[in-house]
């Protein structure tokens, strides 16, 4: 049996904060002599789409995010709601962003995004066959769409402008798609 093989035994598990798209857990975790404790952040997962129009331009949202105390230029994403599958997700989250039905999905990858407490793993998909629908916000999303190209959105990318993880593996992913990219 190797080290991998061998996961850690769990000695209890307690809720400590439920929120409205994440709860904390706190585990007390055994690992041969060593007893050590985690708090864990654990989130149902997001959907991300890289929505690519026919003359190849992407549509990215320009939104306030809080914890980073600015705006970032970001792929459209959200939250998996409970029952949903990443695909479903993906499509509702389109158009409730940007306003435009996808006719395809691919899937290009699917990360954690800090594994080391929070559970939460991102599906990153590539929409295409786009047709004009209408936004469905939610009540806090408050953003504004910015239609560019692969090539600008590749600045962007080098110059710091989009400094979001999810947006810059999305958009390096989708231009391989394409022939595109560094």
């Amino acid at each position: 049996m190797t080290r991998e093989d061998m996961k850690p035994e769990i000695i209890s598990t307690e809720e400590v904060y439920q929120g409205n798209v994440f709860k904390v857990l706190r585990a007390e975790l055994k690992d041969g002599d060593l007893e050590y404790r985690r708090d864990i952040i654990t989130h149902n997962g997001s959907a991300v789409i890289v929505p690519v129009f026919d003359n190849h331009e992407i549509a990215l949202v320009r939104q306030y995010r809080h914890p980073a105390g600015k705006y970032l230029i970001e792929l459209p994403a959200g939250t998996i709601d409970r029952g949903e599958s990443p695909e479903e997700a993906a499509l509702r989250e389109v158009e409730e962003e940007i306003g435009y039905k996808a006719a395809a999905l691919e899937k290009l990858t699917e990360f954690y995004v800090s594994p080391g407490f929070l559970t939460e793993k991102m599906h990153v998909f590539l929409a295409t066959g786009l047709t004009k629908s209408r936004q469905n916000l939610d009540d806090d999303e408050i953003l504004s769409i910015e239609n560019l190209t692969f090539e600008e959105a590749y600045e962007k990318i080098l110059s710091g402008e989009i400094e979001d993880a999810k947006t810059i593996n999305g958009l390096l992913l989708a231009g391989k798609r394409f022939g595109i990219g560094f």
